[in-house]
């Protein structure tokens, strides 16, 4: 008899870091995809992605929610019409504009509410070390202290856990690591400011251009700038 896998949810942003964590959970775990809409300006098409990566990995039990009140916060290029989203400068230590305060605090406390209630063990998301000199809730401390506060927080016994498994990887082991798993580079989204066609301008698409063009590997996302950032 087949045993059944245990349940996993999965933060799902559109972008090739989710998708890449998603088919690492796959392997082991029954999916759940978390999706979440902050007012980010390009919110309609990472949603468009986040469905048909759901598609692809044939998940049915999707949960989009909604947090709309960071934009109303503001403070951030992503979500504020005010403040324009800045060309990349990969050089840079210092927290860019593009930075949304606290928002994976307040995504993962949606996923935990989830998983207590699904009894889903794992909470995977794709936070990569590379990115966190600008975003402090993608370092390795912020995770383990969040670990920390799921098990004071939730039910007793629930064991609930974040999981990493791509915290360590570059950009460009990222790209590499997709093409040998099979995850839907194609149809993935990273950028900040464009609904269409990636801007190739902001930290985002820089990061994604890095690491493709580090792999020796061709994006199959158009750009309306494809510079070069190696």
């Amino acid at each position: 008899m087949r045993l059944k896998k245990p349940e996993a949810i999965v933060l799902v942003s559109g972008g090739m870091d989710s998708a890449l964590t998603a088919a690492i959970a796959d392997k082991k775990y029954n999916l759940n995809f978390l999706h979440v809409n902050y007012g980010q300006k390009t919110e309609m098409r990472e949603l468009k992605a986040f469905n048909e990566i759901s598609d692809y990995y044939q998940v049915t039990n999707r949960l989009i929610a909604d947090i709309s009140y960071l934009g109303k916060i503001g403070g951030s290029s992503l979500t504020d019409s005010k403040l324009k989203i800045s060309k990349a400068d990969l050089k840079s230590k210092d927290i860019p504009t593009s930075y949304v305060p606290f928002r994976n605090a307040n995504i993962l406390s949606i996923a935990v509410s989830w998983a207590e209630i699904i009894n889903a063990g794992k909470i995977f998301i794709g936070a990569v070390e590379e990115d966190s000199s600008g975003y402090p809730d993608c370092r390795k401390n912020f995770f383990k202290s969040f670990n920390t506060l799921i098990r004071i927080g939730s039910k007793a016994g629930s064991g609930i856990k974040i999981v990493t498994p791509i915290i360590n990887l570059s950009k460009k082991e990222i790209v590499i690591k997709s093409v040998k798993t099979g995850s839907p580079l194609h149809l993935t989204w990273s950028c900040y400011k464009n609904n269409v066609i990636a801007c190739g301008e902001c930290d985002s698409c820089a990061l994604r251009l890095r690491g493709f063009q580090s792999a020796g590997v061709k994006d199959p996302v158009n750009y309306k700038k494809l510079i070069s950032y190696n």
